[in-house]
Order: structure tokens, then C-alpha cells, then sequence
């Protein structure tokens, strides 16, 4: 049997984790809104019409932020579409996704939702079709206490208190060819900047997110965070990345190790936002904001044929990936990456949180139930909280086509407030179990674990409506903690935790 050892001592702290990085999306796209979130009639929504299954999935993930409206819907989305009535709100073509948005769920809905799930809006602005005077105005809506014309606008509408959103995004992938009113690097700086103004004029205490490269493979990547920040800097707290994965090609090896890529692309846009930091002598750090991630690739076939078939309706099937077991192992591994990462990765959203390339999937009118890459995300969500460590891992290794040395054992682990342990770990192995033996000699107290294993014999398992549990997390027994060296074994293609509990 393969053998790997891990050494994990408590003074080598990465960074406290900020909790934001189990976020999630919800955008006016697909069913994510209109069926998934808000299904009036079904007969488990509310009085508001929201759906109380998807509410208590989305509880147990643990999601403490979720970005809106979008997303490319957003470069085209006029905000005052989405108060006032709902009887009197226009209905819009969106030509972002060749739909037709009703605005039956607003502003006010999307608060009022936040709070039922146990949730924050991350709310996101246009700046493709708008501009300076909406960003203003939205946030003068939303935050300010009243006395003005459009914070009395807010309580005439039934919400006399300020709404306290604190965390904005300054538009939406501006750099990208197929977005509404894109944008040049300086024409986005320039705009980013002057709306940051007048946004923090309003609201000093909000936190504000410039967009980075719509993805790594831009030919503008590099070149567009560069130019940009060096307009905006020292307007913003944030700045954005945004990358999806898929296994088109069914090379399993290599797609388990794209977590790497991953890690690359944080550490080049942290090294692109010290160096216009350091160009302009400033004692301000940007951190990042990963707000859009997950696996995407199963559904665009569909979508082409849902488009033929029904552009301009409302709500249509699009972007509802069917995640199998591979996938939730991919998800673990970049859930790693983002605690190894937690100095600087201060907020991610895996898009999206319901039916649109999601963890949740509901059927209009059913059932509601976790695809498999809901287990990663809502134990990273449950057992990494607290602080990041430097683990050091020796770890057999692999290579395929696009990498060397690939660990087959992917690992990290955190410390939680009340001194508990959790240990987190992908075996990329395909055949080959994995005795993983742990040091952890300079935590006391830690005397009882539980060890929690996600596999499945088939790598193309699926969760359906009628098979909801087909893979999902289960205790492991087996092991050996003793004088502070535990030893366990991590079975091949498993996303393991690993809970130690402080006496």
C-alpha cells in the first residue's frame, strides 16, 4: 500500500479564513430564480412564494454570502426594474441569455430571501449599460437611512430600514467580448474608479470588488488587471477571478489535477496586485475575490437545442449540468486551494447555488435534492472554518499530460476556534489506497476523530430526484490515533474530512 506522511503544527498558520469563501450565485438565469429559488404554488413555498426545501439545503451548506443579480444578465439590467410593484414592474428582453426576465423577484424579494436562507447579498452593478449615477443611486437605495429621495423611495416601497449591504461588485467580466457594454482595461478602470467614489461617498463602510479577467486564458489577462488597477487601486478592496472546469476530453488524471491551475491563477493575480500596489508606494492590499468557480461543460450541448427551441421565454432549462462523482472530487480539490490560499482568497461564489451548473436541483413542481458536489462544499463549509495551516505533506506523485509531479494525495487542514482539527484530502488515485500517517504532535487534547469518506465505485455516478443519496459522504471506521500520531487509510477516487475533536 502507498504511504504518505503529513506533519501539521499549530504555529505554522497560513491566515485566519474568512468564511466568505464557502459563497455562492444566484443570477437571473435558467431556473436559478424562477423555479429554483421562487416557485409560487409549489407546495412547499412560503407566503412568498420561495421554496422552504431549497431554503433548508441551502441552510446546510452554510452559505454566507450570495452574489446577484449576475453575472452577464446584470451589464444589461436596469436595478429600478426590480422595486415598486410587482404589477407594475416592466418585463425586459435579456440579451444576455436570450430571455425574457419579468422582474417578479426584486431587490426586495432577494433581501427578504437572503434572511430566510441564513444568508448576505453580494449585489453586483451594471457597468456595461450604466454607470457612476446608478452605482450611486443603488447604493443610496439600499444602505442610507432615509431623508433621501431614493432611500424614502426604499420605504415607501415597505422596507423602512436600510438594507446593509456591504459587499458590491463593480460590474461583471467588462473585459469579455460577449458582455453588454465591455470595455478596454482603462475604460473599465476609469469607470470602476469614479463609481467607487460615489459609492463610498454614500456608504464608507461598503467593500467593493473590481472585476479581474473573465478567465485565465483571456488574451487581455495580465495586460487587463495591470491597466485597470493602476486607474483604480486604491478605490477597491477586491479584485475578481472567475474560472470553470470540465473533462471533455474523459482524461481523469489530468482533470483531477486542474486545481493546479487554479492555484497558478491566484498566485499570478496576487503578484500582479503587489506589483501596481508596489508601483504606486501603497500600504493598502488588495485580496481577491473568487466569485465565479465550479465545474461546467456537461449542459452546453442542451443549451444550443433550448435556444432553438424557446428563445425569448421565461426561465428556460439552461446551464443544468448533471454532476457525477469525478466532479465532486475536482471540487474538493479546489476547495483545498482556496484554504491554502485563505491570506488572499478572501471570498468565492461557486456559481451557481440552484439548478444553473449548481450544487441544488429542483424540478418544477417536485422534489429538490443535493447533486454531488454538495457534499465537498458543505463540509469545507462546516469543518474549515477558523484558521488556515501550512501543512506539510510528502505525498506519492504522478504526472500526465499538462503537469509533473501531481500529489496523488491533494491535503490541507485548519484549526477551528473551540482547538478542534480538520483535515481535508482528495487520493487522486485511481486504484491505489493511500496510508496517510499524520504528525500532529503540537496539538494537545486531541484524542477521539471522525473520519468521513465521499467514493463511489462509479465514476460517472449521478444524484437523481428518485436516487438522491446515490453518493453521498459516509463514516470510516479503521484507524489509529495514539500520542499524537494518527494513521488512516484514504481509499482511491475519495474526498475525505478528517475531524479531530480537542478534549
Amino acid at each position: 500500500m502507498k504511504t504518505a506522511t503529513m506533519t501539521i503544527d499549530k504555529a505554522f498558520q497560513i491566515s485566519a479564513i474568512d468564511p466568505r469563501i464557502y459563497g455562492s450565485f444566484i443570477e437571473h438565469l435558467g431556473r436559478a430564480v424562477y423555479g429554483g429559488i421562487y416557485e409560487p404554488g409549489h407546495p412547499k413555498a412560503n407566503a412568498q412564494g420561495f421554496r422552504t426545501d431549497v431554503i433548508d439545503l441551502i441552510k446546510k451548506l452554510g452559505v454566507p454570502v450570495v452574489r446577484y443579480p449576475g453575472g452577464n444578465f446584470v451589464s444589461g439590467f436596469d436595478w429600478e426594474d426590480s422595486i415598486g410593484p410587482r404589477d407594475q414592474r416592466r418585463h425586459r428582453l435579456d440579451l444576455a441569455w436570450f430571455t425574457t426576465e419579468t422582474n417578479e423577484v426584486g431587490l426586495h424579494e432577494f433581501v427578504d430571501w437572503c434572511k430566510q436562507a441564513g444568508t448576505e447579498p453580494m449585489y453586483a452593478i451594471n457597468l456595461g449599460t450604466r454607470g457612476v449615477d446608478a452605482a450611486r443611486s443603488i447604493v443610496e437605495y439600499a444602505n442610507h437611512k432615509g431623508g433621501s429621495y431614493w432611500s424614502d423611495l426604499r420605504i415607501k416601497n415597505g422596507a423602512k430600514e436600510p438594507f446593509g449591504i456591504k459587499l458590491w461588485c463593480l460590474g461583471n467580466e467588462m473585459d469579455g467580448p460577449w458582455q453588454i457594454g465591455g470595455k478596454t482595461a482603462y475604460e473599465y478602470g476609469r469607470i470602476a474608479k469614479e463609481a467607487a467614489k460615489v459609492m463610498k461617498w454614500v456608504d464608507p463602510s461598503i467593500e467593493l470588488v473590481a472585476c479581474g479577467s473573465s478567465h485565465l486564458d483571456m488574451p487581455t489577462f495580465g495586460d487587463w488587471e495591470l491597466t485597470m488597477l493602476n486607474e483604480c487601486y486604491e478605490h477597491v478592496d477586491y479584485v475578481s477571478l472567475h474560472r470553470y472546469y470540465g473533462n471533455r476530453d474523459n482524461n481523469l488524471p489530468k482533470y483531477l489535477a486542474r486545481s493546479l491551475d487554479m492555484e497558478s491563477f491566484i498566485h499570478t493575480v496576487v503578484a500582479i496586485c503587489d506589483a501596481v500596489g508596489g508601483k504606486k508606494h501603497s500600504k493598502k492590499r488588495l485580496n481577491l475575490s473568487f466569485d465565479e468557480w465550479n465545474v461546467w461543460y456537461h449542459s452546453n450541448e442542451q443549451d444550443q437545442e433550448v435556444w432553438k427551441r424557446d428563445k425569448w421565454n421565461r426561465a428556460l432549462p439552461l446551464l443544468e449540468d448533471i454532476y457525477n462523482f469525478e466532479d465532486a472530487l475536482l471540487v474538493g480539490s479546489l476547495l483545498i486551494s482556496f484554504l491554502r490560499n485563505a491570506d488572499r482568497v478572501k471570498i468565492a461564489c461557486m456559481a451557481q447555488l440552484v439548478n444553473v451548473i449548481a450544487p441544488i436541483m429542483t424540478r418544477n413542481g417536485g422534489g429538490a435534492w443535493a447533486q454531488t458536489i454538495y457534499w465537498p462544499l458543505m463540509q469545507a463549509s462546516k469543518y474549515g472554518r477558523g484558521t488556515a495551516l501550512r501543512v506539510m505533506v510528502d505525498s506519492p506523485v504522478y504526472a500526465c499530460a499538462d503537469y509533473d509531479n501531481i500529489p496523488e494525495l491533494d491535503s490541507t487542514a485548519t484549526l477551528q476556534d473551540d482547538g478542534s482539527l480538520s483535515i481535508f484530502a482528495v487520493n487522486r488515485s485511481q486504484k491505489d489506497p493511500i496510508t496517510l500517517k499524520a504528525d500532529l504532535r503540537s496539538f494537545s487534547g486531541l484524542e477521539k476523530y471522525e473520519h468521513s469518506v465521499l467514493h463511489h465505485d462509479d465514476i460517472k455516478a449521478v444524484n437523481t430526484e428518485e436516487n438522491p443519496d446515490n453518493v453521498k459522504p459516509v463514516a470510516l471506521k479503521g484507524g489509529v490515533l495514539d500520542n499524537g500520531r494518527l494513521e488512516v487509510v484514504i481509499p482511491p477516487l475519495s474526498w475525505n474530512v478528517i475531524h479531530l475533536k480537542a478534549d
